[in-house]
């Protein structure tokens, strides 16, 4: 008798323990943790634009609550919420790289207290922000003498120039749309974008340019800007991805996305 003459009429017919195989998933080759600003509106969508050539690199996100006004003390208000938002994700399983996903936070809070929040929830993974994606970019450039953009206010951007110079980069011109509002700066169209790094080059004498901040959109348009500018171009979404690649042993080359994206660690 069949299996179909055994089931009574109107019955669910179960088949339970189902064989089954298992690979990798998603995220064969790397998985890649963000922590990403409740306020942000870009990082995540550059992020999906990159990642989808490059098979096998998944990444996964968790939002950490952070005020929509940057000044330096809400910036450094996130720092007790890192450890919390980065065990959010994937829990119970392992992670490559963490990305924390602000530049400015970064700097005020310091680099290293940023890995440190990071490692006690994630040890596996290697840590990185903007800020440090960015020093890696201009080393991988060969880049000495930066022309930087951000949308901050004053006090943030002399922070950032300190910071910077600090790090043995010299900073020759330092351009802001001064705007404080997070919702407003990921409102900043790539033609301002670009019209502001032109006047950047055209002021000083620049090795590169680092759009600092990971509302402001550059990604698909770096290879362009580079193409008429004649140096090389990144920002903060743009570098921390590449360098989260790079960090996670991901040497694939995309030269669409502009010069960084051709270039290993240095």
């Amino acid at each position: 008798m069949g299996v179909a003459e055994q089931t009574p009429k109107g019955a669910t017919l179960m088949l339970e323990h189902l064989p089954y195989e298992t690979d990798k998933g998603v995220a064969a080759r790397a998985r890649l943790g963000a922590v990403v600003l409740a306020t942000d509106y870009t990082l995540e969508h550059e992020m999906r634009e990159v990642l989808a050539e490059v098979p096998g690199v998944a990444a996964y996100n968790a939002r950490i609550l952070n005020s929509p006004t940057i000044t330096p003390e809400t910036l450094a208000d996130m720092k007790e919420r890192i450890a919390p938002t980065a065990d959010l994700i994937l829990p119970g399983d392992t992670l490559d790289v963490v990305m924390f996903g602000c530049t400015s936070g970064a700097m005020v809070i310091g680099e290293e207290t940023v890995f440190e929040k990071i490692r006690s929830v994630r040890p596996e993974a290697k840590p990185t922000t903007p800020i440090t994606a960015a020093f890696a970019a201009f080393r991988a450039f060969g880049a000495q003498r930066i022309g930087v953009l951000t949308p901050y206010r004053a006090d943030v951007n002399a922070g950032l120039q300190r910071y910077i110079e600090a790090r043995g980069f010299e900073v020759p011109v330092f351009g802001s749309f001064n705007e404080e509002n997070d919702p407003t700066v990921a409102s900043i169209t790539v033609a301002s974008i670009e019209g502001a790094i032109a006047r950047i080059v055209d002021a000083a004498d620049v090795d590169g340019v680092f759009v600092s901040c990971t509302s402001l959109r550059l990604g698909r348009a770096a290879a362009a800007i580079e193409e008429r500018i004649g140096k090389p171009v990144t920002s903060s979404n743009h570098a921390m991805i590449w360098h989260a690649l790079r960090l996670a042993g991901i040497g694939d080359t995309l030269p669409a996305f502009g010069r960084l994206y051709t270039l290993p660690l240095a």
